[in-house]
């Protein structure tokens, strides 16, 4: 401990005598040291479970080393299209992983894959966004600011794309001449992430070093309002650290967004006003289901929330220090995967371990959600690809893990859960007016619902 204190201590130092040339590489290069790859704690043994469901692979596929990227690929119509770090895009039938095409891009692939509107997209590393049609067939090629490490996403005509220094880009999804740009000052030390962006009625929703969120408006760019989801907090730069390092999540009315080493946070769509918030920290997200919120903590706790509150429902705490990814939910269960290649799947109701499998032997680096209500898509750190699905049979099954071990005892200094948390509610119970998110007399947010549905939110109706 004290070594990794005095490992802290010299980089802050350097960074003090470091020019501004070399402050980019040295920060991204102590972001891998400190949260890199390698955890600093051994991540808990798995305790023994009573599987209470059956789980199996049904197909396989090999794309190709990913290097220091994170991919997650992308379903669109029935096919998974998906690619690796040397720069191959493939399209596979999602059914049963058989390969449709593969091309060669001839440039390194950082961020992908997105897709939408016919086209499939990826970034690469030189700061180059590549569309290609459904087919295989190159598109176009359009160059922004930095490497591209997020998934570019498609929006009614407009492409947007999310650079490494942290710009934002419309693009002309017909052939990629920029349309607008954003850009903001953020920290001189921030960690490098995949984070990327999230398109939903109109409206474009970022995380951001500083623990800020955003919302721009998808046909200009221009800022519709900016949310402080947590304020750094600390003594030296490294303890300041407060991050949106993965997406935000869009449910109805409400964005929520969660900081590494700070805060998650229900936002307003319509006013960008803060409802309520709560401490607990984040690296990969969480994702929505059911007024439920689905959280892996950097720890590796993984928690239920309510949505409207923000108080926990359950916490499942044998998973600590396992480097969990972004949950997806799939019927009666939420998945996770981990970094020595597991996939578990916990009961939404009470979050107990309701099945295991391991995929491989390398870290899973993404989850998706597969082709039928019961499956997912596991991509692992060495390139694979593996469909899973979780079938309904009350056959209980004793699944030993490797090494039988009691479970651990470490406690998460985050993970204190007092039912009298600080939160804020909404209070305002007034018809809201229109905002500049509702052009043409179309509400770009909301489809047309019931009065009251949502956290103490009134929908706007249409008109």
């Amino acid at each position: 401990m004290i070594s990794q204190i005095l490992n802290r201590c010299v980089i802050v130092g350097v960074l003090l005598l470091t020019g501004c040339s070399a402050l980019t590489e040295l920060r991204l290069d102590m972001a891998d040291k400190l949260f890199g790859r390698e955890p600093l704690d051994m991540p808990a043994e798995l305790p023994a479970i009573t599987a209470t469901n059956e789980v199996k692979v049904n197909w396989t596929s090999q794309l190709g080393n990913t290097d220091q990227y994170d991919f997650t690929p992308a379903l669109d119509a029935g096919f998974i299209y998906a690619t690796n770090a040397k720069g191959e895009l493939a399209k596979l039938n999602a059914d049963n992983g058989k390969q449709e095409w593969r091309v060669e891009t001839e440039e390194p692939i950082s961020g992908g894959v997105g897709s939408g509107g016919g086209l499939v997209l990826v970034g690469t590393n030189r700061g180059d966004v590549l569309a290609y049609d459904v087919s295989g067939k190159f598109v176009w090629k359009s160059h922004v600011s930095s490497e591209v490490l997020s998934a570019p996403r498609y929006f009614e005509g407009k492409v947007i794309v999310r650079s490494g220094d942290n710009y934002i880009y419309g693009l002309d999804a017909a052939d990629g001449v920029r349309k607008w740009v954003y850009t903001r000052k953020v920290p001189a030390l921030s960690l490098r992430s995949s984070a990327g962006i999230i398109v939903d009625g109109g409206a474009v929703y970022a995380g951001f070093p500083g623990g800020k969120m955003i919302a721009l408006n998808a046909d200009s760019g221009k800022l519709l309002w900016e949310a402080t989801v947590a304020t750094p907090k600390g003594v030296t730069e490294i303890e300041r650290i407060a991050d949106i390092t993965s997406l935000p999540v869009v449910a109805g009315p409400v964005v929520y967004a969660v900081v590494y080493q700070g805060r998650i946070a229900a936002v307003d769509r319509r006013s960008g006003q803060v409802m309520w918030n709560r401490d607990i920290s984040s690296y990969t997200g969480m994702t929505f289901s059911d007024n439920k919120l689905y959280v892996s903590h950097t720890l590796g706790s993984f928690y239920a929330l309510d949505d409207a509150t923000g108080k926990t429902f359950w916490r499942q705490g044998d998973l600590l220090n396992r480097r969990l990814t972004t949950p997806v939910v799939l019927k009666d269960f939420v998945a996770v995967g981990d970094l020595e290649g597991y996939v578990h799947f916990i009961n939404l109701e009470n979050g107990q371990f309701a099945a295991r499998i391991q995929v491989g032997s390398k870290a899973v680096m993404s989850l998706i959600a597969g082709n039928s209500p019961s499956q997912l898509v596991a991509a692992t750190r060495d390139g694979g690809l593996y469909a899973v699905s979780i079938e309904g049979s009350a056959v209980s099954t004793s699944i030993e893990p490797r090494q039988s071990a009691p479970s651990p005892t470490a406690e998460e200094s985050e993970a204190k859960e007092p039912d009298d948390v600080q939160s804020q509610s909404s209070e305002s119970a007034e018809e809201p007016s229109r905002s500049i998110l509702f052009q043409k007399q179309q509400p770009l947010l909301f489809p047309e619902t019931q009065e009251g549905s949502g956290p103490g939110i009134i929908l706007p109706k249409s008109q």
